[in-house]
């Protein structure tokens, strides 16, 4: 049986590896006969791998496309070549593919040969990347830590930098990793402070030994997208406001990132931001750089602001500011 296990995964590995095989070359290369190739690839066929044949004396296998995706074998330069793809837009939070990108990269880091580690340990730190990406990128080794934990729902401990740079030790039960284009975000539920809990990844230092294993809990919303949103957008701020863009949600959401605000579609020509800052001049940039036509829902002190602020600016054109 051993010996049948080990020759199905040389024939997966060749069938991989090559267009077309026909069968006599196949049988040379397993050091077996044309029949036990049949035999075979009636297996491989059983397990869910979709091997296409054609007759005739021109004709051969084929590893084709099928209806799911079978598991798939790579030597070491593929390995390597997979594991630094997803580290690179698992670090530079490409849209879209950012949170698979770390599930990924979190199962094969798992069964990686230690000198394959090396190589891709060095040839990230001695790679520089010239992309577009944010200053306070998360390390792809933490993410993929943190989504080993959240996946066997075991409890985290790590020292957490708040914006002052004030380090503590905080210890979790991790639940989901929440992705924008520009940050990486731990949603967890904190057992010191009883409550749940947003933390972004690039401060995040783990803290092994991890664990126990616990049973997984409620999750604080539905959509820890938008949770997330709300939370780094509007609740860490001093100020906060809601405004009604005269643009569609659509069109609002192409400027304004999650991190920046809530969007919340009002009409065919018009939504509501529900965003945050440190304080009110800071707020009346933010919303007068994104490019639209507005009014200020709330509060009342913002309005006031922008009267100020436009006065300011009036006195400014005219020569007697």
């Amino acid at each position: 049986m051993l010996e049948t296990s080990a020759r199905l995964l040389r024939l997966l590995s060749l069938l991989q590896a090559h267009r077309e095989w026909s069968g006599s070359e196949l049988a040379d290369r397993l050091g077996v006969t044309a029949r036990t190739v049949r035999r075979d690839v009636d297996r491989l066929r059983e397990l869910g791998y979709p091997v296409n044949a054609s007759p005739g004396t021109g004709g051969g296998y084929q590893l084709g496309a099928g209806a799911e995706l079978p598991p798939l074998l790579l030597d070491d330069e593929e390995a390597v070549a997979v594991a630094v793809g997803l580290r690179t837009a698992a670090g530079n939070g490409i849209e879209g593919i950012g949170e698979a990108s770390v599930r990924a990269l979190a199962k094969l880091e798992q069964v990686l040969p230690h000198r394959l580690r090396r190589r891709i340990g060095a040839l990230n730190a001695y790679t520089v990347p010239m992309l577009r990406a944010p200053q306070d990128q998360a390390d792809p080794s933490v993410l993929t830590e943190l989504a080993n934990a959240c996946r066997d729902s075991e409890r985290l401990r790590f020292e957490y930098r708040d914006h002052n740079g004030t380090a503590s030790r905080r210890t979790v039960d991790p639940h989901r990793l929440v992705c924008t284009e520009r940050r990486w975000y731990l949603v967890a539920w904190d057992l010191d402070r009883d409550d749940w809990r947003t933390f972004r990844v690039d401060r995040v230092t783990p803290k092994p030994p991890h664990g126990p294993r616990v049973p997984p809990r409620t999750p604080p919303a539905g959509d820890l997208a938008a949770y997330v949103s709300r939370g780094v957008s509007t609740a860490g701020y001093a100020e906060t406001a809601v405004i009604r863009l005269r643009v569609p949600a659509e069109r609002a959401a192409a400027v304004v990132s999650p991190s920046a605000g809530v969007l919340e579609a009002e009409g065919p020509g018009s939504c509501l931001l529900r965003t945050g800052a440190g304080s009110l001049d800071v707020m009346v940039v933010h919303v007068v750089l994104l490019g639209f036509d507005f009014e200020v829902v709330e509060p009342v002190e913002l309005t006031e602001h922008i009267r100020t602020v436009r006065d300011r600016l009036g006195r400014a054109l005219d020569g007697s500011g």
